[in-house]
């Protein structure tokens, strides 16, 4: 029992890549994660880990993990752990520190990976030195089918990219980022970089602030690192009937709104802070009257 404590812990220390599964409430979604990283392609000379970060559940998620443990026969782990603190931040955060890996590939509890997402991730890491962080080419599994014209909010929803390889930094004028589904970081730029505790959360707080993700890697980008899109890492995101409702998706952009002149304001001087709201504050506000005009009302 004392060697093979000692031999998994030596393991460990060799990790290259993990992958983290955060989750809330997840116990009936995990599953389908767990089940297509059991059955990755040509990962033979990867020395990789699994971790799943329980974002304070209440329901059985962690029943359901450590019954995957009872049964694992794989040569890379799983392990399992609990935040307490709730918003995606802090379990990211928790899932960083706790990664053995130099890499760390975020998968949320209702992304599915294709078979070969883990080797490819692992492979684009390897070959660029310089990348902070990088994503993937994310379908959308849908319950129902999406209504006319989806495409032009499909992004909002963690759906889309590009079948061409590309880097962020260069790609757009209006500093677009990679969503966090999917998403692969460095574990020590990460660490280096990205404060512990991020302003945005996500939909935990009163305000339901939206822009966890784009904060982290903005800080990324910000230090200089490259932020990069990779095709061949391909992941299915479950789209619920709930999603396409109008409701939601109401909700879901007022808090993108509001989440964004929080990171516009990322790193600015004091002095430029009023000038950049009161330039966006008209921009915006140059739309809504476009839009009121267009379709008669606000929604």
């Amino acid at each position: 029992m004392i060697l093979h404590k000692i031999v998994e812990k030596v393991n460990l220390m060799m990790l290259e890549f993990t992958v983290c599964i955060c989750t809330y409430n997840g116990a009936s979604r995990i599953t389908d994660v767990l089940n297509k990283l059991l059955t990755q392609e040509n990962t033979e000379y990867i020395l990789w880990e699994i971790i799943v970060v329980d974002n304070n559940s209440n329901d059985n998620t962690r029943q359901v993990v450590e019954n995957y443990q009872k049964n694992w026969h794989k040569p890379y782990p799983l392990r399992y752990f609990f935040e307490p603190q709730q918003g995606l931040g802090f379990a990211r955060q928790l899932a960083v520190e706790s990664a053995q890996g130099k890499f760390v590939g975020f998968l949320d509890d209702d992304n599915i990976p294709c078979q070969n997402w883990v080797k490819e991730a692992y492979l684009f890491g390897k070959s660029h030195a310089q990348a902070g962080a990088y994503g993937s080419l994310i379908h959308g599994d849908f319950e129902i089918p999406p209504p006319e014209n989806f495409e032009r909010i499909s992004r909002f929803l963690a759906i889309g990219g590009s079948n061409k390889v590309f880097r962020y930094n260069d790609y757009s004028r209006k500093k677009v980022l990679p969503p966090g589904a999917g998403i692969v970081v460095n574990k020590e730029v990460w660490l280096s970089n990205v404060p512990k505790s991020l302003f945005l959360q996500g939909r935990v707080t009163g305000l339901k602030l939206q822009g966890n993700d784009i904060e982290a890697f903005s800080y990324i980008r910000d230090s200089g690192w490259e932020i990069w899109h990779n095709p061949k890492m391909e992941i299915y995101h479950k789209i619920p009937k709930q999603r396409l409702e109008r409701e939601y998706l109401i909700n879901l952009m007022k808090g993108i709104g509001l989440g964004r002149y929080y990171i516009r304001m990322l790193n600015r001087q004091l002095w430029q802070k009023p000038f950049i709201l009161i330039l966006y504050m008209a921009n915006d506000f140059r739309k809504l009257i476009m839009h009121v005009l267009a379709y008669g009302n606000l929604y």
